[in-house]
């Protein structure tokens, strides 16, 4: 099926929104899977995945983020991927895990992400109608939802564990404690009327946000997908890795509809 597995104590992913990633698995301190696969239709016009799905593992300290590029608006892609590489690099350089610290990095995120996208040229050979919707398109910006997270193991330096998860939009945050899915904690607070814009930062309303110490000796398993994965929602145990595939290649459909990111640590 093409999974890839390796033992790691340090290690980093980053998608590459111009290919597919089958799925892998990396086992140590945490043991995570990940895949990553573009729309049949992108996959056929080799336009770039709109997905964006990073991680990273540093012996007891685990960072992620997934996004997903809004369509509708100018270069999704681009806002998926400026999104999620600002957020990685704060998730692994500050020390103040809230909402309201999370809200100002994804204000200071529109500055870099504004020069960018107004830098982007459209094709001399775009037809002029086109041009005037794209155009206008790109002065309202680009647009992404997220998930991101951190999650520290109890060490000499911390008794228990701790959790911390932030996102805005409809991707999908799923955690179990002792093979019992939490649905309670994280509650209804997934809308696609939610996300970040590289012209005004979070739009919607505010980042939701989720923390929590972790207890020693219990086993937890936190799953993150976008929506191209919406099969998986009726999926309560874990998904053998041939099925994550099967759903990945999405052969009974011709190919994905939607592109999409998966995402699974246990630890």
């Amino acid at each position: 099926m093409g999974r890839r597995e390796a033992q790691v104590a340090s290690y980093y992913y980053e998608s590459k929104q111009t290919g597919e990633e089958p799925l892998t698995r990396i086992t140590d301190s945490f043991t995570c899977r990940y895949a990553y696969g573009r729309a049949a239709e992108s996959v056929m016009l080799s336009e770039r995945g709109q997905d964006y799905l990073a991680l990273r593992v540093n012996e007891d300290v685990c960072h992620f983020v997934l996004c997903d590029g809004v369509g509708l608006s100018y270069r999704g892609d681009v806002a998926s991927r400026l999104l999620g590489q600002g957020l990685m690099n704060w998730l692994e350089t500050n020390e103040e895990f809230t909402s309201s610290s999370l809200e100002r990095r994804l204000m200071e995120l529109t500055h870099e992400a504004e020069r960018e996208v107004n830098a982007l040229s459209l094709s001399s050979e775009t037809p002029q109608l086109l041009r005037e919707v794209l155009e206008e398109k790109q002065r309202k910006g680009s647009e992404a939802m997220y998930i991101c997270g951190r999650i520290e193991l109890p060490s000499g330096f911390r008794r228990k564990g701790r959790i911390w998860l932030a996102w805005q939009g409809d991707s999908r945050v799923r955690l179990w404690r002792q093979h019992k899915e939490i649905t309670s904690l994280l509650g209804d607070r997934f809308h696609t009327a939610e996300r970040w814009s590289s012209r005004q930062g979070p739009i919607g309303g505010s980042p939701h946000v989720f923390s929590s110490k972790l207890e020693s000796d219990i086993g937890y398993r936190l799953q993150v997908y976008s929506d191209g994965l919406l099969d998986l929602d009726s999926m309560k145990d874990p998904v053998p890795d041939e099925q994550v595939q099967v759903l990945m290649n999405a052969r009974h459909t011709g190919g994905l509809e939607d592109d999409a990111s998966f995402l699974e640590i246990i630890w």
